[in-house]
């Protein structure tokens, strides 16, 4: 049975708690275990990665960045078989998505180890003889605490531009999928133009080790991706020491459904969109916005494509949505069912299967955009279906939430297209489709779906700062 172990300045350590278990949701056995942290086990990752920081040459080598990059690249395409089957078992996708979530981070290493060598600054005579040198420098320590929905990719895209950017980091892994982080761990520890101490990681232990990195001095960047309310609290303890935050929050995605749509292409997209990951994703459709003339017909044609989904583990090849990450999540959300039956109209009810953490589709109509079902994120296989009347009332019922992560627009009429997708506050807009991603496009969001962007040329910003050097003509 494998277990997953702390790494620190190329070192992999054991903790002295007791280990714990890693379960599979789909059926409950156990997987392998984990070492949990400490706040002890964090400061000593930390120091170490400041200290690689400031005495070795990785923020100024390029050239090295980027090999060591193509390197952790060729690394996980080598285990890409192994790592989808430890995402299936571990994390309970179904392996198209588990099978995406890899080949995309190994897509975004390469693109991230390229733009390693492309980070330019500037330089600017202001008056004759005057000269200001606009550098771009790595922004220093780079803790970045990964979620367990999507363990591959969530990690990749900020840790590779943290590297490439010239960052050390320490990472902080989700307690359900510690086997999955390991793996990945190890490709790094493979790598050979990685010095030791750049790359630092130790399992978490309750809440212990992130709230030590929040507050530890050695650390000058988080990146973060969870919840809005978790973000709150990093943003709070982060608050003494300045840290500079880039934080990819809740979302509450809508998708707008006018009356000239395509109504098969949006019942396709939209079935996806809402499913995948079990809806387990923070850009997942959630939310049906759909025109009082055609919500009947959408309504029948999206029940029944959720009916027809195939809920079962993801190792089984006719499994179309996988399980909920574990038990007390599959009890979250059946109470959650509970009370959309009592707010608005049930239309179609997801039910648990016979065992493991499953829960079919669901569907429930809502009108009051006021409620908890509308404003908060479900996080699961459920969508709300709300009616709109013209233009103005959909764009407002799309900004009606405390979110602006990600929406999506079914119209048939660009100009109307182009200007609703304006109009929506949202870090992503998709026009016809719905949850498209990429390393060359940017993500991030509105209000309290986060600060800075992730992905693209941007996903760098938040690991570099600019430094003026300022010249005068014959003082040296």
């Amino acid at each position: 049975m494998s277990v997953a172990r702390h790494y620190i300045n190329g070192t992999w350590l054991d903790g002295t708690a007791p280990l714990r278990d890693s379960v599979n949701p789909a059926d409950g056995s156990v997987l392998g275990q984990f070492h949990p942290g400490s706040k002890a086990l964090m400061d000593q990752a930390a120091a170490n990665a400041r200290e690689t920081f400031f005495t070795s040459n990785w923020g100024a080598s390029p050239r090295q960045r980027a090999a060591a990059l193509y390197e952790f690249a060729d690394r996980l395409e080598g285990i890409k078989a192994d790592l989808i089957n430890l995402i299936i078992a571990e994390n309970g996708k179904i392996r198209a998505e588990a099978t995406g979530e890899v080949m995309g981070a190994i897509s975004e290493t390469r693109y991230y180890a390229g733009l390693a060598r492309a980070i330019l600054g500037r330089t600017q005579e202001t008056m004759p003889g005057n000269f200001s040198i606009m550098h771009r420098e790595p922004a220093g320590v780079a803790a970045i605490i990964v979620p367990w929905n999507a363990p591959v990719t969530l990690l990749i895209r900020s840790l590779t531009p943290a590297l490439a950017a010239g960052c050390t980091c320490v990472i902080k892994p989700a307690d359900q999928t510690p086997l999955i982080h390991a793996r990945i761990m190890q490709c790094l520890a493979d790598c050979p133009s990685l010095p030791a101490g750049v790359v630092n990681s130790v399992n978490e232990n309750g809440s212990e080790v992130g709230q030590a990195m929040v507050a530890s001095p050695d650390i000058d960047v988080i990146s973060f991706t969870g919840s809005s309310r978790t973000g709150k609290l990093i943003m709070a303890g982060a608050a003494p020491t300045l840290k500079r935050l880039s934080l990819e929050l809740g979302g509450k995605a809508p998708a707008v459904i006018f009356p000239d749509a395509d109504l098969d292409l949006a019942v396709r997209e939209l079935t996806h969109s809402a499913l995948t990951m079990a809806g387990q994703i923070c850009v997942a459709a959630t939310r049906f916005l759909v025109h009082k003339s055609v919500q009947k017909d959408f309504e029948a044609r999206i029940t029944a494509s959720f009916k027809a989904i195939k809920t079962g583990p993801g190792a089984d090849p006719t499994s179309q949505m996988g399980s909920l990450i574990d038990l007390p999540n599959q009890a979250r959300l059946i109470g959650i069912l509970d009370r959309a039956a009592d707010e608005g109209e049930m239309v179609l009810r997801g039910q648990p299967l016979a065992s493991g953490a499953f829960l079919t589709p669901s569907l429930f109509r809502i009108d009051d955009v006021r409620s908890d079902l509308v404003q908060d994120e479900l996080f699961g296989p459920m969508a709300s279906i709300e009616t709109f009347g013209d233009e103005a009332e959909a764009v407002a019922r799309a900004n009606a939430t405390v979110y602006g992560l990600a929406a999506s627009v079914f119209t048939q009429d660009l100009n109307r297209a182009m200007r609703v997708s304006r109009a929506i506050r949202a870090g992503t807009v998709w026009l016809n489709s719905h949850l498209r991603l990429f390393a060359e496009g940017e993500t991030g969001g509105y209000g309290q779906s986060g600060l800075g962007r992730l992905h693209g040329v941007e996903g760098l910003n938040d690991f570099l700062e600019t430094k003026h050097v300022y010249l005068e003509a014959g003082r040296v």
